[in-house]
């Protein structure tokens, strides 16, 4: 038996049963499902599907290179956990290291690693001011040089200082934060940290979509240029995590009250 989900002018169509029979279908063309996580078992994240990055992220990239506050744990059901069908990652205020908050980032890279295609995260996002939770992938070989060489996909950033807003970047050579010029546009939803919401993206040679519940709401074209525009033609991997404070996530504080707070996920699919 198929259901068929009517979703602002797309049509995903599922089949009951088998998760590897799922297709979505955009305009005119039909994508396979290629990865997945439902997150229908309990206990840790499954490691045939994730891995960790680790620490506070000293001495190469100290503070993971935007003074945030937390060490990351790996393995760590404190951290990040499957439970009633949801990845649950957690920020917690404790003292590891000679960080004063704890969380997990995970990554897919060498277990799920793709150069375009459509991938989307239902989740539902902490709150307060302090967190800074992301749904981002980066490259998994660093083809072109290191950041912001290879490039930066941010399918969805949140900070808690901005509660009805969510955004999605893109960060080149030519296009960063560090010189003010990266590729971003935000979206307003003041359910963000009390409801599910689908955050994807459509990614080919030509261009990368991004989309909130179905919506599109940011384009960037590839300007067929070169690789400093557009680095986007090589294997990323995926990142789940929550940071804490740091130059965004903590430009107004951080709430030591608001701890700890979690990022829900329901599922993770990707489409080729």
């Amino acid at each position: 038996m198929k259901k068929n989900i009517f979703l602002f002018g797309f049509t995903i169509i599922i089949a009951a049963g088998c998760a590897g029979h799922r297709t979505f279908t955009s305009g005119n063309t039909k994508m396979r499902l290629v990865w997945s996580d439902e997150f229908n078992y309990k206990g840790l994240p499954d490691t045939a599907k994730w891995g960790y990055d680790l620490g506070d992220g000293c001495p190469n990239n100290c503070y993971w290179g935007n003074n945030e506050l937390q060490y990351y744990h790996a393995n760590r059901s404190e951290n990040a956990r499957v439970e009633n069908g949801l990845l649950v990652i957690e920020a917690r205020k404790e003292k590891a290291g000679s960080m004063e908050y704890t969380s997990a980032r995970m990554v897919s890279k060498h277990k799920g690693d793709w150069t375009y295609g459509r991938i989307a995260v239902r989740a539902k996002l902490p709150k307060g001011r302090g967190v800074w939770p992301a749904i981002w992938m980066l490259p998994t070989d660093w083809s072109y040089g290191g950041w912001p060489e290879s490039g930066e996909i941010d399918i969805m950033e949140f900070v808690g200082y901005m509660p009805d807003s969510i955004f999605g970047s893109l960060h080149t050579k030519a296009f960063n934060h560090v010189q003010g010029t990266q590729i971003t546009k935000g979206i307003y939803s003041n359910t963000v940290s009390s409801d599910f919401h689908e955050y994807s993206i459509e990614w080919n040679a030509d261009k990368i979509d991004f989309y909130f519940d179905g919506r599109k709401y940011h384009t960037f074209y590839n300007p067929k240029e070169d690789w400093e525009k557009w680095p986007f033609d090589r294997n990323f991997h995926l990142i789940l995590n929550i940071a804490v404070g740091g130059n965004w996530g903590g430009k107004m504080g951080v709430d030591p009250a608001i701890w700890p707070q979690q990022m829900q996920i329901d599922y993770v699919r990707v489409f080729e």
